[in-house]
């Protein structure tokens, strides 16, 4: 009487002809093969027993299963919709937090599920957990970016809650709970804001190296104000294997873009300004050690709250966005210096995203466009922050370092077995 359809994605669903004797169809998603089965047998039991099935079915819809499961029963028009406070079918709460709990076991990113129970809390606190899904309308979703509106939040803060809530109820219609999308129209905000966008002078990097307590806090601010580097995920995940002296680089693993084909990381040029830190470091480190960063293992330690305190002892104002505004203020530093193709590939970011979310304008660029000599037209402006700051002293590897994409840039050159060490013996380092 009824059948399992499974697709190449995995996905199964249930088909059978209903009572008006058109095809019907129950999706079910990717579940096990055992629960399809179970699924069809209470399907067959419900053709037979019309309006009133067996006990046993009975209970099992009316006990055993969601509002999602028994919402898509309900559509294929074998039982009666469930009755809520608000109307028939898939409560908001509910789902919500359902497909949150699917994300979780299928191994999402921690902050992934951050931002998703974030909207979550949005969308209820708006709409009401017991809220039917099917009776939010297009008009409700402006009434959402509205009530955004009234609570204070900037409008990037509110393009991204809108852009989840798509999210979700695009869920919900490719699950066939609801006929239709209600925010598919609503525009969201631009998600950039400017006034958070601070560029962090050469200057004050240094003041605030200077204040930290250890070579491996001094490490973990220049990976990103001088790396570039993502803190924590791709600081906490540099291993001194990574590191190739002989070349001048380093791989940067990348648990953020993973999950994309060609993603998973990519080689970073060892800096000038990063090359004393990265050396102090390693001849500061145990023999056998695994990671460059050894004391701040765990990714739940509020680093922002600590480096805000040590910015603040350096006696510089705590800037937005701390780690973020380290990477683009090294993104734009070298935007002015290696084509924006090179730049992105170090930087792990796409031209586009480095547009609208890192580059910015500085005021070196406007002492420069208005210096009266010709060297500021071609680039050897004496107010540029490179120049105002003198830089650790190189190493004389680094001279001889070609710093182009065709063995940086694309992120494909193959790590080489040998992997030889600075100049100074890891023995006679660690003892001296």
């Amino acid at each position: 009487m009824a059948s399992i359809s499974t697709n190449s994605k995995g996905e199964r669903r249930i088909l059978f002809n209903g009572r008006d004797g058109k095809r019907k169809a129950l999706y079910l998603g990717k579940v096990p093969k055992s629960f399809a089965r179970e699924v069809k047998g209470r399907v067959e039991a419900i053709l037979l027993g019309g309006e009133n099935p067996d006990t046993e079915t009975t209970a099992w819809l009316n006990n055993k299963i969601d509002d999602v499961l028994h919402a898509k029963i309900a559509a294929t028009g074998l039982v009666t919709p469930r009755q809520s406070a608000n109307g028939n079918g898939p409560k908001l709460g509910a789902f919500t937090e359902a497909h949150i709990a699917k994300r979780r076991a299928a191994g999402t990113k921690a902050r992934t599920l951050i931002n998703l129970q974030a909207a979550r809390r949005f969308l209820v606190g708006c709409f009401g957990a017991d809220r039917d899904m099917r009776t939010i309308t297009p008009n409700d979703a402006d009434e959402f970016k509205l009530y955004m509106q009234g609570k204070g939040y900037a409008q990037a803060t509110i393009g991204r809650q809108i852009k989840h809530a798509k999210y979700f109820f695009r869920v919900a219609l490719r699950s066939r709970v609801i006929p239709d999308n209600p925010f598919a129209d609503v525009k969201a905000p631009a998600q950039t804001n400017e006034k958070r966008k601070v560029f962090i002078p050469l200057e004050d990097a240094y003041k605030v190296i200077d204040a930290c307590p250890d070579c491996e806090t001094r490490l973990l601010f220049a990976l990103s104000r001088f790396g570039g580097l993502r803190c924590p995920s791709e600081t906490l995940n540099l291993k001194w294997s990574d590191v190739d002296w002989e070349r001048n680089r380093f791989w940067a693993s990348s648990p953020k873009t993973e999950h994309h084909e060609g993603k998973e990381g990519r080689w970073v040029p060892i800096f000038p300004e990063l090359r004393p830190y990265l050396d102090e470091a390693y001849h500061q480190t145990e023999e056998g050690e695994v990671y460059v960063i050894t004391k701040y293992r765990s990714q739940n330690k509020n680093f922002r709250t600590r480096f805000n305190r040590i910015i603040r002892r350096a006696g510089l104002e705590p800037w937005t966005k701390t780690f973020h505004n380290l990477r683009a203020s090294r993104e734009t530093e070298l935007a002015q210096r290696f084509p924006i193709h090179v730049v992105c590939a170090w930087i792990g970011n796409s031209a586009l995203i480095a547009q609208k979310h890192y580059l910015q304008i500085t005021e070196a660029d406007f002492e420069k466009a208005s210096a009266p000599d010709d060297a500021a037209w071609s680039g050897t402006s004496s107010t540029d922050p490179q120049t105002e700051i003198e830089p650790p002293e190189k190493s004389e590897d680094f001279d001889s370092m070609q710093l182009d994409a065709t063995f940086c840039g694309d992120g494909s050159y193959a790590r080489r077995d040998s992997n030889p060490q600075p100049t100074v013996p890891k023995t006679v380092a660690l003892s001296s």
